[in-house]
């Protein structure tokens, strides 16, 4: 029974919510610190929109395995198909995605968003081989545009102006863009031995037609550093219900790619490398500290200094 303060529809949609934050709690603890850091309604925003990514994801990487790819891209249109009505009307009777629906119509994410990211999700089930052209557009849609979702999530805060929401988008869509392929590129490098040996998934050209070699390896890192650096220089112009949340998934992942950089190829070709629970602690507890931009260091490496985010 409700009381009568509560009405159905806000029952549900919290109900909805919950459901979001029970699939981000179970699939990814540094992911949920670090949007525990967001302010509301941000946080939950975010949180909706990874749980439908989530959900999309586990069709694609075998919660329904053994069934046969006509099923899966059965239930990627599917859930794409209930997306699209539960923006038009409402409600849906998937709570996932009845919260990212809310989400969406809430934030202004549409279908030029949405749309890439399911022909990237369908694209997992398809030639297990790519291009550097089919690399750049798989990208784009399943991680790139997700940064773009959740920067029309983060204007939504109290400390923006509604009249101010449109010019953060504007001013930090690269920025997000290239967060987002930064993380994506860097769970390919470091998930390399699951995604050929369970998946048989080779994203990365060079490493399907070279093998993953020192310069390969390399060559991986540097472009992901590239785009690190073009979303550090964006994380100062977010608002401060964002800024730490970012900084510190920022941090975490710069963290990881400097240890992929430290381990070897056959390291990297056997098992999945993993930040220890104390360096993220540690990690989180500099994402805390001021941000001030600096320019770019340069080292030997090639590397962009994450120490400029934090020491003023």
């Amino acid at each position: 029974m409700t009381s009568k303060a509560t009405t159905p529809q806000a029952l549900y949609q919290r109900a909805a919510q919950d459901a979001a934050h029970t699939v981000i709690r179970q699939y990814s603890t540094s992911f949920g610190v670090a949007t525990a850091m967001l302010t509301e309604p941000v946080r939950t925003h975010v949180r909706n929109i990874y749980a439908l990514v989530r959900v999309a994801d586990e069709i694609v990487d075998g919660s329904f395995d053994p069934a046969p790819i006509p099923h899966l891209t059965a239930a990627l249109d599917a859930l794409e198909a209930e997306v699209a009505q539960a923006m038009d009307r409402g409600f849906s009777t998937n709570l996932i995605v009845h919260a990212f629906a809310h989400t969406a119509v809430t934030c202004g994410i549409t279908d030029a968003e949405i749309a890439p990211f399911f022909a990237s999700m369908r694209r997992d089930l398809g030639d297990p081989y790519y291009t550097a052209e089919e690399l750049s557009t798989y990208i784009y849609g399943s991680a790139e545009v997700i940064g773009m979702m959740c920067l029309r999530a983060f204007a939504q805060a109290p400390d923006v102006a509604p009249t101010q929401r449109s010019t953060l988008v504007a001013d930090n869509i690269d920025a997000a863009r290239a967060l987002g392929a930064a993380f994506q590129k860097i769970n390919f490098l470091r998930d390399l031995a699951a995604d050929q040996g369970e998946l048989g998934r080779y994203y990365f050209p060079d490493v399907a037609a070279k093998g993953l070699t020192e310069p390969v390896k390399n060559k991986i890192l540097a472009d992901i550093e590239h785009d690190l650096d073009v979303a550090r220089q964006g994380i100062a112009r977010l608002p401060g219900s964002s800024r730490g949340a970012v900084k510190a998934a920022y941090l975490l992942f710069t963290s990881l790619t400097r240890k992929l950089r430290r381990a070897s190829c056959d390291e990297l070709r056997t098992r999945r490398l993993r930040l220890t629970t104390p360096h993220k602690a540690v990690v989180l507890a500099r994402s805390a500290l001021p941000t001030t931009p600096r320019p770019r260091i340069q080292h030997s490496a090639g590397w962009t200094d994450s120490k400029a985010l934090t020491h003023p």
